[in-house]
C-alpha cells in the first residue's frame, strides 16, 4: 500500500474537534467590507431568533453589501440588545426590534426572513412568514415532527416564495466534487453507507431547579406551542436541542446534514424501513431527555444506511468526529466537513496486490461554506428562480423526514415500516402517531 494511505489514516486520527465549526469575520471586517449601495437597491431582511445559528446566518447574510438587515426579533430582551448594537456596528443603521416575531412581519419594506429560532417555532414563523409574502431563510432541521414538515413543503409551495434550508454543506465545493464521484460508479456497487456525528465536546448536562426566566425574557412567548412547563435554564437557548418537547437530540441536529448528503449522492428520498437502538448511555443521569448514544439503520433499494452518533466521544469512524462514508465493491469514499478521501480495496493480479480503483490525492475544503449558502439564497431571490437553491424545502423535508424517522423507530423500539405512497408507517398506529405535531397553550398547528 502507499505511504500516503497509512499518512491519511493516522491524520485522520487527530481531526477532531473544529471540523464543524463555523468560521466568520469580525464585526469590523464585515463592516469594512460593506459598499456603499442605495437602500433602494438592497435586499431587507429581518431575523427571527437572534443567538446561535441565527446570528451566524445573519452575519453571513450581511457579508453581502446588497443585503440590509432592518428588524430583529427575539424573546430575550438581553440578545435584542446586544444584536441591534452588533447590527449597527456592521452596517451603521440600527435594526427595529421586536419581542413579537408576528409584528416584524407586518413590515411591508421586509424581502426575506431568516428564522433562527428553536426547531419547535420553525413550521408556524415560516408559515406565518410566507404568508406575509417574505421569501424564507430557515434553519435546519426544517421542523420538529413530519405533520409540520409536510405542512411546510405544502406553503411553500402555495405562496410560491424563494425558501432556503440552512443545511450548508450543499454549498461546498468538495461535497460536490465528492458526490460526482460516488455517482460515477467507481466506488463499484455500493452496498452500505455510513453517517456520524461524535461529538466529544458534549459534557453531561448538569441537573438544575426550575426557577424564574431571567429578567426580559418573554418565557410565554418562547414555549409557544410546546407543552406549558416551569422555566429550566437547562432547556433555555443552546440546549433546547436536548429535550423532545423542542427538538429531536443529535440525531436531528447533526443528523440532516450528514443525511442530506448521504441521500443526495446516492439518488435516495425514503427508506422502506427504519431501526434503530440506544439511549443516555453517556449520561444517564444528566438533565437531558434525548438519546447520547444511537445506532439507527435504514433500509433502502439497494442498499442501508447506518446513522450513529455519541456525545463525549471524538474517535469516530476513520478517525473523524462526523462523516459520510460510501463503501463500495471498489473503494470507500469518506467525507466530512474537511474534506474527503478514497480508500481503495485491492485485488491480486499476476501476483501483485493492486488498488481495484485509481488512488487520488486526498481532497481538502476550500472556503467558508454557509457563506456561499447565503450568497445563493439572496441570488436566487434576485432572479426569482427557485431552481438555482442550493437547498430548498423539498431537500429540506426529506433530510428532516428521515431523521424524524430515526427518532420514532427510537422510541417505538422495533423496526418500523414506511410506505411511501400513503406517507405513512405501514399497519403501525403508534409510529403514526408519533409522526404528528402538538400545539399547547392556545397555539393552532397553521393551515395551508
Amino acid at each position: 500500500m502507499k505511504p500516503t494511505r497509512r499518512h491519511f489514516l493516522r491524520n485522520s486520527a487527530l481531526a477532531v474537534t473544529g471540523a464543524g465549526l463555523i468560521s466568520l469575520p469580525s464585526l469590523e471586517a464585515i463592516a469594512s467590507q460593506r459598499q456603499r449601495i442605495s437602500p433602494n437597491d438592497k435586499l431587507q431582511v429581518g431575523l427571527i431568533g437572534c443567538n446561535g445559528m441565527g446570528w451566524s446566518d445573519l452575519r453571513s447574510h450581511l457579508l453581502q453589501s446588497d443585503v440590509q438587515c432592518v428588524a430583529l426579533a427575539d424573546v430575550d430582551q438581553s440578545v435584542l440588545d446586544k444584536r441591534a448594537t452588533d447590527v449597527e456596528a456592521m452596517q451603521h443603521t440600527r435594526p427595529l426590534l421586536f419581542k413579537d416575531y408576528r409584528k416584524l412581519l407586518e413590515n411591508k419594506d421586509i424581502d426575506a426572513v431568516i428564522i433562527g429560532t428553536p426547531d419547535h417555532w420553525h413550521c408556524m414563523a415560516m408559515i406565518d412568514s410566507l404568508s406575509a409574502g417574505k421569501h424564507v431563510y430557515c434553519e435546519k432541521p426544517l421542523a420538529n415532527s413530519i405533520e409540520e414538515c409536510n405542512l411546510m413543503l405544502a406553503a411553500a409551495q402555495k405562496y410560491k416564495k424563494i425558501v432556503q434550508i440552512g443545511q450548508w454543506q450543499r454549498s461546498g465545493s468538495h461535497y460536490e466534487k465528492a458526490i460526482e464521484y460516488v455517482r460515477s460508479g467507481k466506488l463499484g456497487n455500493i452496498r452500505l453507507v455510513k453517517v456520524w456525528a461524535y461529538q466529544g465536546w458534549m459534557n453531561p448536562v448538569p441537573v438544575r431547579p426550575d426557577s424564574a426566566p431571567p429578567a426580559g425574557v418573554d418565557y410565554a412567548m418562547w414555549l409557544g406551542p410546546a407543552p406549558k412547563r416551569p422555566f429550566n435554564p437547562n432547556r433555555f437557548h443552546f440546549n433546547f436541542r436536548w429535550f423532545w418537547d423542542y427538538a429531536g437530540g443529535l440525531m436531528t441536529d447533526w443528523g440532516v446534514h450528514e443525511i442530506d448528503i448521504a441521500l443526495y449522492a446516492m439518488n435516495a428520498k425514503a427508506p422502506k424501513s427504519v431501526m434503530a437502538s440506544g439511549g443516555k448511555l453517556a449520561y444517564p443521569d444528566d438533565a437531558s431527555e434525548t438519546p447520547d448514544t444511537l445506532q439507527a439503520v435504514y433500509e433502502y433499494d439497494g442498499f442501508n444506511m447506518l446513522w450513529e452518533h455519541a456525545t463525549g466521544i471524538d474517535g469516530g469512524n476513520y478517525g473523524k468526529t462526523e462523516g459520510i462514508a460510501f463503501i463500495g465493491n471498489n473503494a470507500t469514499l469518506v467525507l466530512n466537513r474537511d474534506g474527503w478521501s478514497l480508500l481503495p480495496e485491492t485485488e491480486t493480479k499476476n501476483g501483485i496486490k493492486v488498488y481495484k480503483v485509481e488512488d487520488i490525492p486526498d481532497q481538502v475544503r476550500n472556503g467558508e461554506y454557509l457563506n456561499e449558502h447565503t450568497k445563493n439564497f439572496v441570488k436566487a431571490i434576485k432572479a426569482n428562480d427557485v431552481s438555482m437553491l442550493k437547498c430548498g424545502i423539498e431537500t429540506g423535508s426529506i433530510a428532516a423526514i428521515n431523521a424524524h424517522m430515526g427518532n420514532i423507530a427510537y422510541k417505538t423500539g422495533r423496526k418500523v415500516y414506511w410506505d411511501n405512497a400513503a406517507k405513512g408507517f405501514k399497519n403501525d398506529t403508534q409510529a403514526n402517531t408519533l409522526m404528528a405535531a402538538h400545539y399547547n397553550n392556545g397555539w393552532k398547528l397553521p393551515v395551508v
